[in-house]
């Protein structure tokens, strides 16, 4: 049983990791074309719009995704009447916010610092309905580790930036282009993942499973409410105390930060909720399960992190261009306070709800949040350089928060965290000796800065592959995804 799960889980994460390797080297294409066809005001809008949609959005779901995937069903009719309850009431919940959303846009606009935008956002949260649909269908793809299906969908959904997008960006050079290209994406999404499943949805609904399932969710929901409102505070407080214009440098750090951490953390984070949702009753193997998945995801993500923060300049000119950079210091200290995060921050959040704890997960947010609002606040009325920096320090303490709950939930412990990467730690201390070493003799360029990271790449491998473990995990998974990809790209 066990070799077959972990047989299951190495598959799911080779396909969830190969299609977010070939959605970041095709995203960044789209990405660094936008940024220069609009400018940071355009993101701007879009990103002010977006804090209403996103919070919408987790009502639509009302953490019914992560019930489907979590709970223990006593048989395949169980779970579909189950997941059809959550669509009907997802879709309804959805079609409300949007009469909702569009009956107050003028008065939201206003809210969220656009004032003008209502039709904006009305158009633009079309996307919620569209999105019940995709929502569930991913939840039972997870469930059931179907990540090549996923892999087809991610590779269409990156596409569309790039054939309906940035097209539409060089014609009205305007933010309506970001609008219209999220709402074809989602549909297509949507289609696809309905079309490819084997559940469908029909007329049946019980008010008894709804309740059920609703004393799962509704501390899945409130704890996706505090993490959104951790996100979102930042945006929020900018589009008040500052402008459009920062708004945009703000979530375009923030964006163009993500294209990097998310390239590992949103292929392995679905499987490791999944498998340690299936191991929640075996203490040993779970926590088995958790190291690995931790010190796997170290070995890409920490050096990841500090390479953006070293090279943030370079990342900055050629991702985005010039007239973004007064954004550089943001990305470079975005880079590695989230590289830090995966490994002591989200990964933990994964074991309370894995364990059925979705309660504690919001507990902890909500103690960050009451720490994390006063200093944005005060970060906000310095100005934009003093409210990054504020976002940034304050994540060391949600660190602290997590290890002594994951503690007291699952008998995680910090020691055993830094022990079980420290190898990583010692690699990254080269590579940023050899990083300041060479910037210190050769000077800066852009040749220079390029030479410099394959030479920070070599050095930090070289070290790592000195710990006999780390260098048998770096050798099985480099075999296992070419394996994948010369299959993928040479089957008939």
């Amino acid at each position: 049983m066990q070799n077959d799960l972990k047989k299951t889980i190495g598959t799911a994460t080779k396909w969830s990791a190969i299609s977010e390797l070939l959605a970041k080297l095709i995203a960044p294409v789209s990405s660094m074309i936008l940024a220069r066809l609009l400018t940071p005001e355009a993101f701007g809008v879009v990103a002010t719009v977006n804090v209403i949609i996103s919070f919408a959005d987790m009502f639509t779901d009302a953490g019914f995704q992560k019930y489907l995937i979590q709970h223990d069903f006593s048989d395949e009719k169980d779970k579909y009447q189950s997941t059809t309850v959550a669509f009907w009431t997802n879709l309804g919940i959805s079609l409300f916010l949007w009469i909702l959303i569009f009956s107050f846009r003028d008065y939201l606009a206003v809210l969220v610092g656009s004032p003008g935008k209502g039709n904006v956002l009305a158009i633009a949260s079309a996307v919620l309905p569209v999105t019940s649909f995709s929502s569930i269908q991913t939840a039972l793809y997870k469930r059931e580790f179907n990540f090549k299906t996923l892999f087809f969908v991610r590779m269409v959904g990156v596409s569309v930036p790039i054939f309906v997008t940035v097209p539409l960006a060089y014609f009205l050079r305007s933010y309506w282009a970001l609008i219209i290209g999220t709402l074809v994406l989602n549909i297509v999404n949507a289609v696809i993942l309905t079309s490819r499943s084997k559940w469908k949805p029909n007329l049946f609904f019980d008010i008894r499973k709804l309740r059920e399932m609703l004393s799962f969710s509704m501390w899945t929901l409130l704890e996706q409410i505090s993490i959104w409102l951790t996100s979102y505070m930042g945006t929020f407080l900018v589009g008040v105390y500052l402008s459009t214009y920062y708004v945009g440098l703000y979530k375009t750090s923030i964006s163009t930060v993500n294209q990097f951490i998310t390239l590992i953390t949103s292929a392995v984070t679905p499987v490791l909720f999944s498998a340690l949702s299936r191991l929640q009753d075996d203490k040993i193997e779970f926590k088995k399960m958790f190291y690995h998945f931790q010190k796997m995801v170290s070995i890409i993500v920490i050096p990841m992190g500090i390479g953006i923060f070293l090279y943030r300049d370079l990342i900055t000119s050629i991702l985005l261009g010039s007239q973004w950079k007064e954004a550089t210091i943001f990305i470079g200290m975005w880079g590695f306070v989230s590289a830090l995060s995966v490994i002591f921050n989200n990964f933990n959040s994964e074991v309370y709800r894995a364990l059925g704890k979705p309660k504690v997960s919001f507990l902890v947010q909500m103690i960050y949040l009451t720490c994390l609002i006063p200093t944005l606040i005060f970060g906000a009325k310095q100005g934009f350089k003093m409210l990054c920096l504020s976002q940034c320090m304050i994540s060391f303490l949600m660190y602290l928060i997590q290890f002594t709950a994951v503690y007291i939930v699952a008998k995680i412990s910090f020691i055993k965290v830094i022990k079980n990467i420290y190898p990583v730690l010692i690699a990254c201390i080269a590579m940023i000796a050899t990083s300041v070493s060479l910037r210190f003799i050769c000077g800066t360029g852009v040749i220079y800065e390029i030479i410099s990271i394959i030479i920070c790449i070599i050095v930090y491998f070289g070290v790592l592959s000195l710990f006999p473990d780390m260098k048998i995990i770096i050798k099985e998974n480099a075999e296992r995804y070419v394996q994948i990809l010369y299959l993928k790209f040479t089957k008939k």
